[in-house]
């Protein structure tokens, strides 16, 4: 039986990949087409850009939140949450129109993930567009090494994550995107950071908590090290870095993307 099973899916705007370390078995293979059917039917209820999602008919009021599944419920309630932790930096609006996205991503992968596990995959790495979800080890005996691209260099990392077991890496930042996450107070684009990583178990509130760090500008780094179970690692537009006192790597450019 052959090891190991790859799948990359072009869905939500971006591009997913799959890479499962486990023996090959119809099990995984079953559940691998589930855990991509899942990410399409995200992509159908909650994208901005489908006007007949449910977040837009959300946002349009054509339809109420309690006519909504519980699935939906969820999601809002998780935003809800992260823009209590984060001191309203998380925001779930887009000028003042509902907008999950910043969280939603993070919970379709944290969930594709939960999938794949069920069905015997323990040792796997979600990515979703940069923000991964990582399970077991590489190999037998060896942690999983994710690469943080640098933000003003370019084919240079500016920090790699080493981890095994339950691990999640999202990083915020203006490389690939630009400028395009806003200060949710101002309206105004978060200038402070080329880029942010914040690590912990689940991807869900790892990734959201990136996008309020990085909103956050100055204070992220003393609100990082208030949270329980996540470290961060950020980038200043003039090249300077810091990271959090339990950051699990090393911030040197010396080393492989993601093996």
């Amino acid at each position: 039986m052959r090891r190991g099973l790859r799948h990359v899916e072009h869905v939500m705007g971006t591009v997913f990949s799959f890479d499962i370390r486990d023996l090959r078995t119809p099990a995984i293979e079953a559940a691998l087409a589930e855990a991509v059917a899942w990410l399409h039917h995200v992509d159908e209820v909650y994208s901005t850009y489908r006007p007949d999602s449910v977040v837009c008919r959300l946002a349009r009021g054509d339809l109420a939140l309690d006519e909504c599944s519980a699935e939906v419920r969820e999601v809002l309630a998780l935003c809800k949450s992260a823009v209590r932790t984060s001191g309203g930096w998380f925001s779930h609006l887009a000028g003042g129109v509902l907008d999950p996205s910043a969280l939603v991503k993070g919970w379709s992968v944290e969930r594709a993930s939960q999938i794949l596990h069920e069905a015997g995959a323990h040792h796997t790495c979600v990515n979703g567009g940069g923000d991964l979800r990582l399970r077991g080890e590489s190999a037998p005996g060896v942690p999983w090494r994710v690469g943080v691209a640098h933000p003003l260099r370019a084919d240079e990392l500016c920090a790699v994550v080493t981890g095994r077991d339950d691990l999640a890496v999202a990083t915020s930042g203006t490389a690939e995107r630009g400028a395009h996450i806003l200060d949710p107070h101002r309206g105004t684009p978060a200038e402070c950071y080329a880029s942010l990583t914040v690590v912990g178990t689940h991807l869900t509130m790892t990734d959201a908590y990136s996008t309020a760090a990085f909103a956050m500008g100055p204070t992220a780094r003393d609100w990082l090290e208030s949270l329980e179970g996540y470290e961060g690692f950020a980038v200043t537009p003039d090249g300077r870095s810091w990271r959090t006192t339990g950051f699990p790597g090393e911030t040197s450019l010396a080393a492989t993307v993601y093996r």
